[in-house]
């Protein structure tokens, strides 16, 4: 890819499961990372990050897109970048976004994991996705004629990493990541 963005890019991601802190995370995986903390520093405003999880991809199309979950214990705080084609805006040009989700909009926490087995029975966790259904209505639509019944799809958060996309490491934090809020939505909000 030889489209001008925001920072240089490694030519292969590196890990960030083995930063503790979402700032060195952040710098270790993130293209834009100044960008992705500025932007959480203003709706975290000091309160503690009890975990996260980070995502980036490269394709052709849309260049990279990057996103950073953050719960600090009452909400989930997103933040998501990405390119901008370059036959939609100026060369370089990237869109920010924040997204702020009260954890009691989050009404289920799922989570899948492929696993494999090695002929000497050591059992590896190949993939892993994660779900979180929310309380808001992503559509509704009529499921057949005039008179049929209105079909409500919620919300969802949705993330995943693979044993080849992310390694052990960042399948592990993305397990811890929803496992903390499947905890923490069972406990009222004070």
């Amino acid at each position: 890819m030889n489209r001008p963005g925001f920072g240089d890019l490694p030519a292969v991601f590196p890990d960030w499961s083995p930063y503790p802190d979402l700032e060195s995370a952040a710098r270790a995986y993130l293209r834009d990372p100044d960008i992705a903390m500025e932007s959480l520093a203003g709706a975290l405003h000091g309160q503690q990050v009890l975990g996260f999880t980070l995502e980036r991809f490269v394709n052709d199309v849309n260049g990279v897109w990057q996103e950073v979950v953050v719960c600090d214990g009452t909400r989930l705080v997103l933040w998501h970048g990405e390119d901008i084609p370059p036959d939609e805006a100026p060369p370089g040009s990237m869109t920010s976004s924040l997204r702020v989700i009260a954890l009691s909009a989050v009404t289920e926490v799922g989570c899948r994991r492929r696993l494999s087995k090695s002929p000497n029975g050591h059992v590896r966790i190949d993939s892993i996705d994660v779900y979180l259904l929310l309380t808001s209505v992503d559509e509704a639509t009529a499921a057949g004629e005039e008179s049929g019944p209105l079909v409500m799809r919620h919300d969802a958060l949705r993330f995943g990493k693979t044993f080849d996309d992310g390694g052990s490491g960042q399948i592990t934090r993305l397990e811890e990541f929803a496992c903390l809020v499947a905890q923490l939505i069972g406990k009222p909000i004070l």
